[in-house]
């Protein structure tokens, strides 16, 4: 690697032609573009890594040039989720106190906007009619049935499409070539294998791969933190064998010491439900997503899968 600084960040786009795949939605937003006073507010929908902040930010920058940061509010809702954060930062940001002349408006950029309460949605709805005049919304989020309805009214709605494996093969190439990193075809698409498509993800696998030396599959897999992956039959084994101490031990084990996530853990957890010859799969499909909906709503991960391991082992009787 020539650079410690982080990948994601120094090869993320700048203006909205450089963003990979997305072409009818960039189409569409560069259009609006050319009158930037006539802009409605946007709402962004679309899975994790595909181009979404990157565009409202390179929004931001074509609207309100080199003072964008002095002019933009960018929140991610998922920190800071009630209606003190709307009130308190979004209110305060997006009230009129004088605009440059140069800019036809403040911008505010809300990240991950399903994860608002229906009250902060509700907040924020009295505030974009409010300001409407000299602000504007993007709201990004992964899930939109969960925004509002009056939310969703008030924006021009883009879906983002999942990008194809050749074109972000292709882009982490170029960053192999712009970095120096060996690298195998392969490899690159193990990386795209295991990022599901999610652009971000991939780029931070290749980061990681390039520190190995080569960035194959071997080495991929390792990086990753996917080498302990076939561990988790051996969990559930435990689990269902009654061993839940050993099952909790190794599963904390690949969790904490091998960098498997927790998401990544329950994937592989249903990967290996299917693979054992058992009558009770309903049953252990179905806690598997019980207990992957809670980590998602925000409970306790290790809690969680602790006793998701305990439920594992009453079936298994």
């Amino acid at each position: 690697m020539t650079d410690s600084f982080m990948w994601v960040e120094k090869y993320r786009p700048m203006k909205l032609s450089d963003i990979v795949n997305q072409k009818e939605v960039i189409g569409s937003l560069k259009a609006l573009l050319k009158n930037p006073q006539a802009m409605p507010h946007l709402m962004f929908s679309g899975s994790a890594g595909i181009g979404k902040t990157t565009a409202a930010l390179c929004i931001a920058r074509e609207i309100l040039g080199n003072i964008w940061r002095e002019y933009t509010l960018e929140l991610n809702a998922s920190d800071e989720r009630g209606i003190n954060m709307v009130r308190d930062r979004v209110k305060k940001f997006a009230r009129f106190s004088g605009l440059d002349t140069s800019i036809p408006f403040k911008l505010v950029i809300l990240d991950e906007a399903d994860e608002m309460t229906s009250d902060a949605q509700t907040a924020l709805r009295r505030i974009i009619e409010d300001t409407a005049s000299h602000c504007r919304f993007i709201m990004i989020a992964n899930n939109i049935s969960k925004i509002i309805e009056p939310l969703q009214s008030r924006c021009a709605v883009f879906k983002f499409t999942r990008i194809p494996e050749e074109e972000i093969v292709d882009y982490l190439e170029e960053i192999c070539k712009k970095e120096k990193v060996k690298h195998t075809r392969d490899g690159l698409k193990a990386i795209y294998s295991y990022s599901e498509g999610d652009m971000r993800h991939a780029i931070n696998i290749l980061q990681a791969t390039a520190s190995l030396g080569v960035a194959n599959e071997e080495n991929v897999k390792a990086s990753a933190g996917l080498s302990k992956a076939g561990d988790v039959g051996d969990v559930l084994k435990l689990a269902l064998g009654g061993k839940l101490a050993e099952a909790r031990h190794k599963m904390v084990e690949l969790i904490k010491v091998y960098g498997m996530s927790e998401s990544d853990f329950l994937k592989y957890l249903n990967e290996e439900c299917y693979k054992l010859k058992t009558d009770k799969l309903s049953e252990m499909l179905e806690s598997v997503a019980k207990y992957d909906y809670r980590l998602i709503i925000g409970a306790n991960p290790e809690i969680q899968l602790s006793a998701l391991l305990a439920e594992l082992g009453k079936i298994g009787r």
